[in-house]
């Protein structure tokens, strides 16, 4: 094979394998003949707590009164009013979704609008697959793989384009992007969208969020997911804050119920709270500090094992050989790794670990010790 017809099979293997996901529990338990809850899934960043209270009775209190008889509301005015007021932004700059995942799709409609998208990579595969849908022309942009201890870091791409997508913290790298170097980013390209799906569980994030700057810049848009904060991606809820003008394209073309009665109970019961959000949030960032030190200083003494800093609840990890076998070892554990191969730039030499609970993240080590003697 010549090096025309190797170029063009990578990028033929890529398109096939780029679009993969973590967090496929119910496929690798029914493999293994386990419960979905005896799976340590270490593919997908959730916090390894169990749902809050006030969520379970939000639902409940659904189930009672019957509402999931009833077509949902369409505008979704209590959930964007909810929002609103947590954030100190009019509901009018506010649509929910059905997960971020949803609003991303939405969020490559609107890019198409203003040309070429850069995407830093390695970067989460959702994004392509969004400008795939409407055909629209992107680049990587590669970032670099090397990076200290220090968070929040400044943002290291020059522009490139006329959009750019950008994670924060990023996917899977964890790097935490410092806003005011993200600030100089929105006034040199025509449309930033900025996926802030991990930024409320990151320790000290809050502080680098541009939801404030949705008030300054009409080409900026942020997206946010419930989803990793409260462990329920099975819900399904998310969110987009921009320009309204924007936002009312979305509304006429996406489908008329995209939120069911559930996830719009369970996000306003969840966001009025703020005191019980505070006590929510102030326990994940402990939790990560915490297990994270620890894992990253187990995982630190494999030979040939590089363990990168993260500044949130995953990490990446490098080895001098290929991954995939200790991955294949892990699996057969009933322990799921997000393999990163469907990464632009990164290879089976890689992979991203997200923490569990403290148990769990004690098992984890031992058996990551434990493939690399097999």
């Amino acid at each position: 094979m010549n090096k025309s017809e190797s170029d063009e099979y990578s990028k033929k293997a890529m398109k096939i394998l780029n679009f993969k996901h973590g967090g496929n529990v119910y496929a690798n338990s029914k493999k293994l003949n386990l419960l979905p809850s005896e799976i340590i899934d270490a593919s997908a960043s959730l916090v390894p707590f169990d749902p809050p209270k006030i969520l379970i009775d939000s639902l409940n209190e659904e189930i009672k009164k019957l509402g999931f008889r009833y077509y949902p509301e369409r505008n979704l005015s209590d959930l964007k009013e909810t929002i609103g007021k947590f954030h100190g932004i009019n509901p009018e700059n506010i649509l929910p979704g059905n997960g971020a995942s949803e609003l991303i799709t939405w969020a490559g409609y609107e890019a198409t609008k203003f040309g070429i998208s850069c995407i830093p990579s390695p970067g989460f595969v959702d994004y392509e697959r969004s400008l795939n849908c409407w055909n629209s022309n992107f680049i990587h942009c590669e970032l670099p793989k090397s990076w200290n201890n220090i968070f929040p870091q400044s943002f290291p791409l020059h522009p490139k384009g006329d959009v750019i997508w950008i994670t924060n913290p990023h996917n899977p790298t964890g790097q935490l992007w410092e806003r005011n170097s993200l600030e100089t980013i929105i006034k040199k390209y025509k449309l930033v969208i900025c996926d802030e799906a991990f930024l409320s569980i990151t320790p000290n994030g809050e502080k680098e969020s541009l939801i404030p700057l949705t008030k300054k810049y009409d080409n900026l848009l942020v997206l946010r997911s419930l989803t990793k904060i409260f462990n329920i991606p099975g819900l399904r809820l998310g969110y987009i804050i921009g320009s309204s003008k924007k936002i009312k394209q979305w509304k006429i073309n996406r489908d008329p119920w995209p939120l069911n009665s559930f996830a719009i109970k369970a996000g306003i019961d969840l966001l009025s709270n703020k005191k019980f959000y505070e006590q929510w949030t102030r326990q994940i960032h402990s939790w990560i500090n915490i297990e994270r030190e620890i894992v990253c200083k187990k995982l630190s003494t494999i030979k040939n094992l590089k363990v990168h800093n993260s500044s949130t609840n995953f990490f990446l990890i490098e080895s001098k050989k290929s991954l995939l076998p200790n991955i294949k070892y892990l699996e057969n554990k009933g322990i799921l790794l997000r393999e990163c191969t469907s990464f632009r730039f990164l290879d089976e030499k890689w992979a991203r670990i997200s923490l569990q609970s403290k148990k769990n993240n004690i098992l984890l080590c031992k058996e990551i010790q434990n493939s690399f003697k097999k």
